[in-house]
């Protein structure tokens, strides 16, 4: 696929292959006309097929007639975001989600670079909420929560049978108010209550260091931005005339698929592909080409990726494409395994709603749901008496460091 083609294909939506799942939501948008009827905002359906929306509006007028407390009563729009997110749940699917106008905002800021809360992204697996990384400096991370914790409880109630939208809601607050999570972690035999002070947090994006005669490029999310900083970055390994470079992946995870595309299209020539997608219900496949890179990378090159648990869907995407067009060796642990594609789409009244479109396979037609990309070296992240890194220290062996 050209650059131009892919452009136009995300032009109106974004797609994103990203673990954080922050607000459940609805992929069916009604108005209300002025007889009180849901009128489908697609003329497609039939009212046969929503003859039974009358009794969504029996129930309003029961509450409306019977609940005691009137001051209670949420507002009309309430009422029905709450509906919308309601319907959406039955859907199972924690990727798939309904964003009111002011979560809305506060989604598009966060994938911009800066949020109020404790700097983690959390998914479901299992059926359990369970965080995927905390990020880089943040509260979360001082604090000690570890990628594949499992949330038991948030400030001292349950989890259990509670929405990831009403999860993270809670967690989220403002910065410089506390929040406690209870931790069930593997390994221990007993739950830990960890309290965390809440900050306003600036979403890392990349870092570089050279080690000897090895380049470093630390990706932490593909975000908005970047595309453009790993290029940065990128020319800077290429002016050091360096022949050995580490992608380190942990914890990061995922954003947008188009950033996913871009990386990848610096290594993998152009034409190769680098992800495919299954759209389901008879659609053709979709495939994302290598549209080539403009950074000019040595002869001899060598790449080493770094994974962890904490390592997801775009994440998974770059890792993936890297091995199987024999780029780069994967070491690590074994990833997050989230393989499928959301669009966000914008609507009229500021809302939004991000929607699981597809099924996502490396190039090799490998599908990495649930189970996560196994790396060539797998390698404990525990730091030990000899290295605080056992990952990046085994990523400097297979690359024969020299300082």
């Amino acid at each position: 696929m050209k650059p131009e083609d892919r452009k136009n294909l995300i032009s109106k939506t974004i797609r994103f292959v990203l673990v954080i799942a922050i607000f459940i939501g609805g992929i069916f948008i009604g108005k209300l006309s002025t007889a009180g009827q849901m009128v489908p905002a697609d003329s497609s359906i039939s009212i046969s097929e929503n003859k039974d929306l009358n009794q969504f509006w029996n129930v309003w007028k029961l509450l409306n007639e019977k609940y005691p407390f009137k001051e209670k009563i949420p507002a009309d729009n309430d009422r029905l975001y709450g509906a919308i997110s309601g319907m959406v749940d039955s859907f199972n699917d924690p990727y798939t989600m309904f964003f009111p106008p002011k979560e809305a905002k506060m989604f598009a800021d966060e994938v911009k670079g800066e949020f109020s809360g404790v700097g983690m992204e959390v998914g479901m697996k299992d059926g359990l909420l369970t965080v995927v990384s905390p990020l880089k400096g943040s509260p979360a991370e001082k604090a000690g929560i570890l990628a594949g914790d499992i949330i038991v409880k948030i400030n001292g109630v349950t989890t259990e049978n509670v929405s990831t939208e009403e999860a993270i809601n809670t967690i989220r607050g403002n910065a410089g108010t506390i929040v406690t999570l209870t931790i069930a972690r593997k390994g221990k035999t007993e739950f830990m209550d960890i309290s965390i002070t809440r900050a306003t947090i600036p979403l890392p994006v990349i870092d570089t260091k050279v080690q000897g005669d090895v380049f470093t490029i630390s990706l932490y999310s593909f975000s908005e931005n970047s595309t453009k900083l790993f290029a940065e970055a990128l020319q800077k390994f290429s002016d050091s005339q360096l022949k050995k470079l580490v992608i380190d992946l942990r914890n990061n995870p995922g954003g947008y698929l188009d950033a996913a595309v871009d990386i990848g299209s610096y290594f993998i020539p152009q034409g190769k592909i680098i992800v495919r997608e299954d759209q389901g219900n008879d659609k053709p496949e979709l495939v994302y080409r290598s549209h080539g890179g403009d950074i000019s990378l040595p002869s001899g090159l060598k790449i080493v990726v770094l994974v962890n648990n904490g390592s997801a869907s775009a994440s998974e995407i770059l890792a993936g494409a890297l091995s199987e067009h024999g780029l780069g060796t994967i070491v690590g642990t074994q990833t997050f395994g989230k393989g499928s594609v959301q669009e966000l789409i914008p609507l009229d009244d500021g809302s939004s709603v991000k929607i699981t479109v597809a099924k996502w396979f490396t190039p090799n037609g490998v599908s990495i749901s649930e189970k996560g990309i196994k790396p060539e070296h797998v390698v404990s992240e525990k730091a030990t008496e000899k290295n605080t890194d056992p990952i990046l220290d085994k990523a400097l062996e297979l690359l024969h460091y020299k300082k």
